[in-house]
């Protein structure tokens, strides 16, 4: 087995933890020795554990440079980081090979002028410490693409899988989960952290202008963002949304709720999307380029410029035509059997990964 060494300097649990935690177990089956270098951040506790009961071996540290000397016996690093001076670091003190896992969104499509702005930013900090690493692996084709148009060569793509055992419909179950969430109406779910680019403000005035379906945000909520959204919903006086913060119990919300909404405005390849997906919902996003390369347009999914009133009438249709909504939702689950389940994904990265291994020897 080769051992290889898993650095995130992660504060919390978002797409990339989640990732971390669906693909490091089953690294095993392809002659891969995963340890994670996790924090020892009071947030991350409960994912700690849930990685340790998944049979991940883990390391916790107060400071990265703690656990330098586990990390240069490593075979290979494969540097995970939500910093720039996190991969400047790494990069910079611990033995060759290492690669970085760029799940970041790379491209953000704000409005006014920002976006320039942000690809400027982008491509000064991250991605100029992505140049001293020896390979860099995104989770999509779009972002190997991107990538390589920041100046970066050696780049993989391993689009992203999900667990299709797990995330599933399950008719015999949903009326009981219906019940059990208290889901009466055409209840559409909002998945996802409470941050600009998740663009929550047109889900919540979608929902405004819907008032006769039903919205549960799910999802990390305790940030500044999600302060105005929850206070801006109490002054609109919405009885059609409930906001449920982070939960651990996806795949059975996916089972019980008609619809994801997603007004995203930066994706490299949404985890969520895909589990919405599998789940057989119908999804209604943005038609950005990383959510284009998973969903076509009134096939597998409605992509919609992220305006609420536009939303607002996507989901109408969904909420006023079953048939369709069902049609939408077997497509999206057929295009992630084919093209994106947990297995083709970790087999992918796994032979990304042995490749760097047999070309350091």
């Amino acid at each position: 087995m080769a051992e290889v060494a898993f650095l995130t300097d992660a504060p919390r649990v978002a797409g990339s933890e989640t990732w971390l935690l669906a693909y490091l177990p089953l690294l095993k089956h392809y002659g891969l020795e995963p340890t994670l270098y996790l924090s020892n951040r009071p947030s991350l506790d409960i994912y700690a554990q849930r990685l340790t009961e998944a049979g991940v071996a883990l390391r916790r540290y107060e400071r990265p440079a703690e656990v330098m000397p586990a990390l240069c016996t490593a075979r290979l690093r494969v540097v995970q980081a939500w910093q720039p001076h996190t991969y400047s670091w790494a990069f910079a003190h611990l033995p060759r090979p290492n690669v970085s896992v760029i799940h970041d969104q790379l491209e953000y499509h704000y409005p006014y002028g920002l976006r320039q702005w942000f690809r400027l930013g982008y491509r000064l900090s991250k991605a100029h410490a992505l140049r001293n690493a020896d390979a860099v692996i995104t989770v999509s084709q779009w972002g190997e693409k991107y990538l390589r148009h920041l100046g970066l060569t050696k780049v993989f793509s391993v689009p992203n899988g999900v667990d299709v055992e797990r995330f599933k419909p399950c008719p015999k179950r949903r009326p009981e989960l219906r019940t059990g969430f208290g889901f009466r109406r055409f209840t559409v779910l909002v998945p996802g952290r409470m941050s600009p680019e998740k663009n929550p403000l047109a889900s919540l005035s979608a929902a405004r202008f819907s008032p006769d379906l039903d919205f549960v945000f799910v999802g990390d909520d305790d940030s500044s963002t999600g302060h105005v959204i929850k206070r801006l919903a109490r002054q609109w006086k919405l009885g059609n949304v409930q906001f449920w913060g982070k939960r651990w119990d996806m795949p059975e919300l996916y089972q019980a709720a008609d619809a994801v909404l997603q007004p995203t405005l930066a994706e490299n390849q949404s985890l969520v999307t895909l589990e919405a997906m599998a789940s057989g919902l119908p999804v209604v996003s943005s038609p950005i380029p990383a959510q284009a390369e998973l969903i076509r347009d009134g096939v597998e999914g409605l992509l919609v410029p992220p305006y609420p009133k536009a939303l607002a009438k996507a989901l109408g249709i969904l909420a006023s035509n079953p048939q369709k909504s069902g049609a939408l939702g077997c497509a999206a689950r057929a295009r992630v059997l084919e093209r994106h389940t947990l297995q083709h994904s970790v087999s992918r990265l796994a032979q990304v990964l042995l490749g760097l291994l047999e070309g350091a020897r």
